[in-house]
């Protein structure tokens, strides 16, 4: 799979005349062409500055920023100009210009890359087709809801056909629906032009909903990273734990009051993941074996595109064929032993 961003070593501090402040300890990170790479992290993180170190909006202090295999801390200000042109970036609060149409805010990165006027006004109509904002191109900010704001920033930010999309929070100062429905655009982008997308934000539920790796970032400093599939069901640090526990679709142990008392039991939370989600995993192991079960919580949905499920089951037999029923579950779910009685 092919890199498109890559950071060696990068660092930020800012430093005044009486303080040195370190947003973030030395980082390396990959994304590859055609992802979507998400950034989680509490405020104060790192997120933003590391977001922005990608585009040179924030220069690191220490370290190598390539995009597209270009050396972005070696290039001057006309060479970074250039090169920023193949990053797009889309805001919290939008940064549209208040007296300037839906069209004209689009046009002007167009306008500024000194492209000609037929090309810019072939360009403005593709984008408002693409994010549905055709019959808008002549209102102003003010006059739209806050997610046509985003929609004109994210069209903004296409217009001059970036390989790369940088989102800021974009949803953060929106609605629950408005969120599902910018979701669905960048998920749509991503898809129909390829494009590579990194997002900061501070819901998992983002996470869960639109990307395929994500990064954890706590006090500048990258602690959890992998594909979401397995950061999700399977978080290593407590950083990560305490988002995952933000979600409705994880099923959580149950505490100790609420667990069955008495018998020769095993308590177990199954894992599966992709097609054997809807596998009688479950069933057929214990058929195998002289063991009962009950299903005490479970949850299935997906992660994007993957289906995944959760079971916390209780297993009653004899200590051998509790052991048997886990081996075979095993062999298809991934299995954790959480409690015996």
């Amino acid at each position: 799979m092919n890199e498109v961003i890559r950071l060696k070593q990068v660092s930020k501090q800012y430093v005044s005349r009486k303080t040195s402040v370190t947003a973030l300890q030395p980082i390396d990170l990959t994304v590859h062409k055609g992802e979507i790479f998400g950034i989680i992290g509490h405020s104060g993180a790192g997120k933003s500055t590391l977001l922005r170190c990608i585009n040179m909006l924030e220069r690191p202090t220490t370290g190598s920023v390539y995009v597209n295999g270009t050396e972005l801390m070696t290039l001057d200000n006309a060479g970074l100009q250039q090169a920023r042109r193949s990053i797009g970036m889309i805001f919290q609060h939008f940064a549209l210009l208040s007296t300037a149409t839906v069209a004209e805010n689009i046009a002007f990165p167009l306008q500024l890359a000194k492209k000609p006027k037929q090309e810019i006004d072939r360009k403005v109509d593709e984008m408002l087709a693409l994010v549905g904002l055709s019959e808008h191109r002549h209102h102003y900010p003010a006059q739209l809801s806050g997610g046509q704001k985003q929609r004109v920033g994210i069209a903004r930010a296409l217009a001059n056909d970036p390989s790369v999309l940088l989102c800021d929070e974009a949803t953060s100062a929106l609605d629950p629906q408005t969120t599902q429905q910018i979701l669905q655009l960048l998920l749509k982008i991503n898809r129909s032009l390829g494009l590579t997308i990194v997002l900061i934000t501070h819901e998992m539920n983002v996470i869960r909903e639109l990307c395929d790796r994500v990064a954890v970032i706590e006090r500048g400093t990258i602690v959890e990273e992998g594909v979401v599939a397995d950061v999700f069901l399977n978080p290593q640090h407590p950083t990560t734990k305490e988002f995952v526990e933000q979600t409705d679709g994880r099923a959580e142990l149950l505490r100790p009051e609420e667990l069955p008392e008495g018998g020769s039991s095993s308590m177990i939370r199954l894992t599966f993941i992709g097609e054997d989600t809807y596998r009688p995993i479950l069933h057929d192991a214990v058929k195998q074996t002289d063991v009962s079960f009950v299903i005490l919580q479970g949850t299935v949905s997906k992660l994007k595109d993957i289906p995944y499920g959760q079971l916390i089951v209780q297993l009653e037999g004899e200590e051998s064929q509790v052991k048997l029923a886990i081996q075979k579950l095993q062999e298809h779910a991934r299995v954790e032993v959480i409690g015996n009685a």
